[in-house]
């Protein structure tokens, strides 16, 4: 038995094969008619696609399309298609970097790692060469992941795609959202990216998952993996990936890697240049000696912009109350590192102040524990122009539950359901009047 596909029509473009089947885009293969160019043409994958599907597609064509940067690849053109767009980029032959990888290994186990190294690094300074064109620019990529990096398998060009979700403002604050609906890709996210970091996103936030993507072409697996999208969250924000030990990966690549993927944006490399430096130095060693000999990283990483750093100052006793409110009711003991039985326990803490002297800064400290634990982070505030609305601070925390619960699995969505039901009874409809997206999980 055979199935076919629907191949798309769109005038002035003759389809030759399909190359990505994924489930928000199509990628094919086509020629131009008109002066017989190759060109790979993106297509939504959706009949019907939402306004934020739209809204990237375009995102991708107006960003680049004005770019004059060799390391990108160029739009041609932005094509209406049905009820969304198709985007016709050049053709340059190459394949993602993740398909590339998967033969890359096989390829050189008859080869010298010498061999496998040189490709890597030649690979490596390409893609930073593109973020340093990126940080002249302004723009976050927001996405660096080998699906989105193509090579060409003869001429070993690499080139960055994809630019749905990238950003031209220098700093952005990611607000907290379910995991299931986080931009970006779960497995190469940076910290700041996931809103649980109490922390802006700017152009380093590309170096974090440029480094996932280097330990993933270094060992053949991602620095985290798992099943559940909240412990990959936990992982990108508390936890160091294992070392990069094998014998045939010299140390002071490793330490390139793990510099890149440092928790905090300010112990990550602050400039592409620095990066360069260092990975040219390794590059020119084993292109003379044939071995990479250990040293000091980040000697030439010297930032051109002036960026403060951000940290809170003169809150630590508040954090600390906040923090050990938090253990209480999580029932975490630190004494036998052993959690105890929270059933029932509740707190409640008010945090008073004028505006902007960092109420929300304080209270965002609290993001790290409550992932570990598995927990639900909302918030409300008692705005001045909202008075006239009673309990508007809780109506907007309870609004914003209801939010993240929706995004979630029937399964999940039907286990709260239940509790809801137990804990209002009668009074549900008189919270749906007050809370209408609770009337989406009943």
């Amino acid at each position: 038995m055979t199935t076919s596909i629907d191949v798309p029509v769109i005038f002035g473009y003759q389809i030759i094969e399909q190359i990505y089947f994924g489930s928000k885009t199509l990628v094919y293969r086509a020629i131009r008619e008109k002066d017989c160019r190759p060109v790979v043409i993106k297509f939504l994958a959706s009949e019907y696609p939402s306004f934020n599907e739209l809204l990237q597609f375009r995102n991708q064509y107006i960003i680049t399309k004005n770019l004059q940067i060799s390391g990108i690849l160029p739009p041609l053109s932005l094509e209406p298609y049905h009820n969304g767009y198709a985007l016709v980029m050049e053709d340059f032959g190459g394949i993602s970097l993740r398909e590339y990888n998967r033969c890359w290994g096989r390829q050189y186990e008859s080869s010298s790692q010498t061999v496998f190294l040189q490709e890597f690094l030649s690979i490596a300074l390409q893609l930073v060469d593109t973020l340093e064109d990126l940080y002249n620019h302004r723009i976050i990529h927001k996405d660096i992941k080998p699906a989105n990096i193509l090579i060409n398998p003869d001429t070993k060009q690499v080139k960055l795609i994809d630019f749905s979700i990238a950003s031209l403002l220098p700093k952005e604050i990611q607000e907290i959202k379910s995991p299931n609906i986080l931009e970006g890709t779960l497995a190469y996210i940076s910290p700041e990216q996931t809103g649980r970091m109490n922390r802006g996103i700017d152009y380093r936030s590309d170096f974090y998952s440029l480094g996932a993507t280097f330990y993933e072409l270094l060992t053949g697996k991602l620095p985290f993996t798992s099943d559940e999208p909240m412990e990959l969250v936990h992982c990108h924000i508390a936890k160091t990936p294992e070392p990069i030990q094998n014998q045939e990966i010299p140390p002071v690549i490793s330490d390139i890697v793990m510099k890149l993927m440092a928790k905090n944006a300010e112990d990550r490399y602050q400039s592409a240049l620095g990066l360069k430096h260092d990975l040219e130095t390794c590059l020119s060693q084993i292109q003379a000696t044939g071995k990479i000999a250990y040293f000091p990283i980040a000697q030439r990483d010297i930032c051109d912009r002036f960026i403060i750093p951000e940290k809170l100052y003169g809150r630590e006793n508040e954090v600390e109350q906040l923090l050990a409110a938090f253990d209480r009711i999580a029932g975490i003991s630190h004494d036998s590192l052993s959690l105890a039985d929270n059933h029932g326990k509740s707190e409640l803490i008010l945090v008073a102040g004028f505006s902007g002297i960092g109420k929300t800064a304080v209270v965002n400290e609290v993001h790290k524990p409550i992932v570990k634990q598995r927990g639900y982070f909302i918030k409300g505030k008692f705005d001045q122009f909202n008075r006239n609305i009673p309990f508007s601070a809780f109506i907007q925390a309870f609004r914003d539950l209801m939010g993240h619960l929706l995004t979630e699995s029937d399964k999940s969505i039907k286990q709260w359901q239940d509790k809801i039901l137990l804990a209002l009874g009668d009074n549900a409809q008189v919270i749906i009047e007050v809370i209408p997206e609770l009337e989406r999980i009943r």
